[in-house]
């Protein structure tokens, strides 16, 4: 059974046991029963939907900054641990260092250009990105140390190249939203519930209630814009960025 089907089901079965509930026990109430010796249902389910949808905004948000910031991390650690690589070959013979360190920087220059606007617009990194780094490995590894200095770098050079190929994988998982489609709908219909519980409590006209029940919704609003902002990563005005690539090599070109 599809789980959007499921969820479908769920949520109008649990509707019909409220509502059945009700009308059994209205038609089973005594007559002498006084309404109103209960609190008003409306203000009580006001006051609910408002704390449970506050809590469900407060969890997303904190899921897509922390997913925001996880990418983030990422993308430091692949341009330190490709920083580390340009600067711990300095020990290795002139045209090896120098080969290598183009390697780099024109890998860096795909990364900034290309391959960061391919992540933004498909969510997806390039296979010349891929190559790039294939092409560093490859002279790192290839490279046989003729000194004892040389091999002593040999295997923190080793270590860093897998640093760096482990964030690029790592950045290439989270190019996708954060959030599911599930995840949306319940966002938006709960927004849409909790504003309209503005007017089942009867709003009127005043300046004072149109201005709030304006500023309420715009709330809402813009918390929703928050979670769509962050909730892909590399994607939005606000999202991780490809600083630490140009902090780090501030001469690397496309």
């Amino acid at each position: 059974m599809p789980e959007w089907l499921v969820l479908t089901l769920a949520m109008a079965a649990a509707c019909a046991v409220v509502v059945i509930i009700t009308i059994v026990r209205h038609r089973t109430a005594p007559e002498d029963e006084d309404p109103n010796e209960t609190p008003d249902v409306i203000e009580y389910m006001t006051m609910w939907i408002g704390v449970v949808y506050a809590i469900v905004l407060g969890l997303a948000i904190a899921g897509v900054w922390e997913a925001r910031s996880t990418a983030q991390d990422h993308v430091q650690t692949e341009a330190q641990a490709l920083h580390e690589i340009s600067e711990r070959v300095r020990v290795y013979p002139p045209d090896v260092r120098d080969r290598i360190r183009d390697d780099v920087n024109a890998y860096v220059g795909h990364v900034v250009t290309t391959e960061w606007k391919a992540m933004a617009d498909r969510k997806e990194v390039t296979e010349r990105g891929g190559e790039l780094l294939q092409k560093i490995r490859i002279d790192v590894t290839d490279y046989e140390p003729k000194t004892d200095f040389q091999a002593q770098a040999y295997q923190p050079l080793l270590d860093q190249v897998a640093a760096a190929d482990e964030a690029r994988n790592a950045r290439a998982d989270s190019t996708g939203a954060t959030m599911p489609g599930v995840v949306w709908f319940g966002l938006l219909g709960g927004g849409a519930v909790t504003i309209g519980m503005v007017f089942a409590l009867q709003i009127r006209r005043t300046v004072r209630e149109l201005v709030l029940a304006g500023l309420f919704s715009a709330l809402i609003a813009f918390l929703l814009f928050l979670i769509w902002a962050f909730d892909t990563p590399y994607s939005h005005s606000i999202a991780a960025s490809a600083e630490p690539f140009l902090n780090l090599f501030p001469d690397a070109k496309g």
